[in-house]
């Protein structure tokens, strides 16, 4: 290849790259306005803080040592390298530092995922001590075995069994909604949201203009997610890729909100905005582990199981008593899991055997370590506010603010 050709092609992904990796950090403005709207308002500011300050201690850790853990290299001190290069093939013409970025905007949305599961009881200093070692070091591990291509624990390799995660529906999706889980069986439900008889109480959001504008952002920032991992677009064949990849994550996102306000009406008799919402994000969470192999149609159809899963997942875990204010792991979690079972449907790389030892895989470390770790910081710290708190709600508490002070007075509550 002639030198400038290579020098514009090299410009031309690496500023693709870059641009990818922008809009997937734009997914923590969409992660922190759906979790606010889908809170009451007493708890809208802890919220707020969580997301900003998981945002800054994912890169932080990421850079320190999460990169280093995931792909070897020195990062922190030498900077990057070309070895440092993650699953790209080794002549990818785009530069490592893009490479890095790209990825630790994925580590901040694994740990975002976990903030709305936990949200308007954990304490905010617990919640962000769990940040450090789940960016610093439990998703690098996973990502190492998967992404990284490395053999778990020196055992097997997933790469080798065909296992395939385009985007990371398992690798970034189903590892935050696992580490959620953890903190939620051990955190407990929020108060009054469980009766007895086994009755659920519905626990509104404060906001649902801006929950709805969260779940746009975030439509909008998985074009990166998914297109970015194609990792290159400056020849007719990633060109080409990148629009395929681009058409499959909206006509997923599209079937999945059709199909979950469908099944709404027909279950509950109105049309839930909640769960169209979330029925959006369960499609884009089903696609995203094999965006490039699927016709349009399939897509759709893809998302559309998304949307319907999302909605009988979410009755499940009220059901089963499993406090989850956003959806989150029924989202990330469930769907997540149905996006890895779907790959092999288009992509005959991938393996039913291969897919479900990485789902495994992948489930079994991040819960498990997350387990542990919530544990431990339950024994010392703590996890939880206090009753009169969590009553008060978390601003005040955790934050000393509220974000509505003009229309939320404390004596006022009755929640």
């Amino acid at each position: 290849m002639d030198n400038s050709v290579f020098e514009l092609q090299y410009a031309l992904d690496t500023f693709y790259f870059l641009i990818c990796g922008a809009l997937v950090m734009w997914m923590a403005a969409g992660f922190t306005m759906l979790e606010a709207g889908l809170v009451r308002a007493k708890n809208t500011t802890e919220i707020l803080t969580k997301n900003v300050a998981l945002y800054a201690v994912a890169c932080t850790m990421y850079l320190i040592c999460g990169y280093a853990i995931m792909y070897g290299g020195d990062v922190l001190l030498a900077g990057i390298t070309g070895d440092g290069v993650s699953g790209a093939e080794e002549a990818a013409t785009y530069a490592p530092s893009a490479d890095f970025f790209f990825q630790v905007v994925f580590v901040a949305t694994a740990m975002s995922i976990v903030s709305g599961a936990v949200a308007e009881r954990m304490k905010l200093w617990a919640f962000l001590a769990f940040a450090v070692v789940l960016t610093g070091f439990i998703y690098p591990m996973e990502g190492r075995w998967t992404w990284g291509e490395n053999p778990v624990f020196g055992l097997y390799s997933l790469s080798e069994l065909g296992f395939s995660d385009f985007a990371g529906s398992g690798i970034v999706h189903m590892a935050g909604a696992a580490a959620a889980l953890a903190g939620v069986l051990l955190l407990g439900a929020r108060k009054g949201k469980f009766g007895p008889g086994g009755r659920i109480n519905g626990i509104p959001g404060a906001n649902l203009p801006l929950a709805t504008l969260g779940t746009f952002i975030l439509w909008m920032g998985w074009f990166g997610f998914n297109g970015g991992s194609v990792l290159a677009t400056a020849s007719v064949e990633s060109a080409n890729s990148v629009a395929v990849v681009f058409m499959n994550t909206n006509a997923a996102a599209c079937g999945g909100l059709i199909a979950a306000l469908i099944l709404s009406r027909f279950l509950f008799r109105k049309a839930d905005l909640t769960m169209a919402l979330n029925g959006a994000l369960a499609g884009l969470v089903a696609i995203t582990a094999e965006p490039s192999t699927p016709s349009p149609l399939q897509a759709t159809l893809f998302g559309a199981a998304g949307g319907l899963l999302v909605v009988g997942s979410i009755l499940a875990l009220d059901r089963l008593r499993i406090d989850d204010p956003v959806g989150a792991i029924s989202v990330h979690g469930t769907v997540g899991l149905l996006g890895l079972l779907l790959v092999p449907l288009t992509n005959d790389g991938a393996t039913w055997s291969g897919q479900l030892i990485g789902a495994a895989t992948i489930f079994f470390w991040v819960f498990g370590a997350s387990f542990i770790v919530w544990f431990a910081l339950k024994q010392t710290i703590g996890i939880r506010i206090s009753e009169e708190n969590e009553y008060r709600g978390a601003d005040l508490s955790e934050c000393g603010m509220e974000a509505y002070p003009e229309f939320v007075s404390v004596s006022n509550r009755s929640d």
